[in-house]
């Protein structure tokens, strides 16, 4: 019994460190791990997933993700794309999404985003913030029901939520509706 539990303890290590790709400043492709750290932690083998539950804090290279709940989804053993780790035939393990629910912090140098859920996409390098989606770079603040960043582009695109706001159309209703909104300081 002792020996599975390290031997499951060891897989969870190798799963949640498992490298990424991150871009550096001069856009060349690095490898760099993911730390995550949290209040309780659950490896769901079946769906090649880990569930990180109670203050989760998320770090790589300089982007930092908070959240209340992380679910990292990593490639099975053995798919396309999965390196051999070792001779002995263990496969390297990429993570491919993560998803977070509650209380989302993501920032990344003078980028900050706020929202009630998140989703990150690896394949596209691409971050969505979605629930009253909020970002910060520098003083300058976008808010909206999703926001879109992609991360290699260092771009974010902002969506309003799924009904158009009726505010200045004629129909006697005050307020911003479902719009996007920024403010820019001067």
């Amino acid at each position: 019994m002792p020996r599975a539990f390290f031997l499951i303890l060891a897989i969870l290590c190798l799963t949640i460190t498992s490298s990424v790709q991150a871009v550096s400043a001069t856009g060349k492709k690095d490898e760099a791990p993911i730390s995550v750290e949290a209040d309780h932690m659950t490896s769901l083998e079946k769906s090649n997933s880990v569930l990180f539950t109670g203050h989760v804090d998320a770090r790589q290279d300089d982007v930092r993700i908070l959240t209340d709940k992380m679910t990292v989804y990593y490639t099975p053993e053995g798919k396309k794309g999965a390196k051999a780790a070792t001779k002995g035939g263990g496969g390297e393990r990429k993570v491919e999404k993560m998803v977070c629910v509650g209380n989302v912090k993501v920032s990344r140098g003078d980028w900050l985003g706020v929202s009630r859920e998140m989703i990150y996409l690896a394949k596209a390098r691409q971050v969505q913030l979605i629930g009253d989606a909020k970002a910060w770079q520098g003083q300058n603040m976008v808010s909206g029901e999703k926001i879109i960043r992609y991360i290699d582009e260092e771009r974010s695109e902002v969506l309003a939520g799924g009904k158009p706001s009726t505010a200045g159309r004629g129909e006697g209703k005050t307020g911003s509706g479902d719009r996007v909104k920024m403010v820019l300081p001067q």
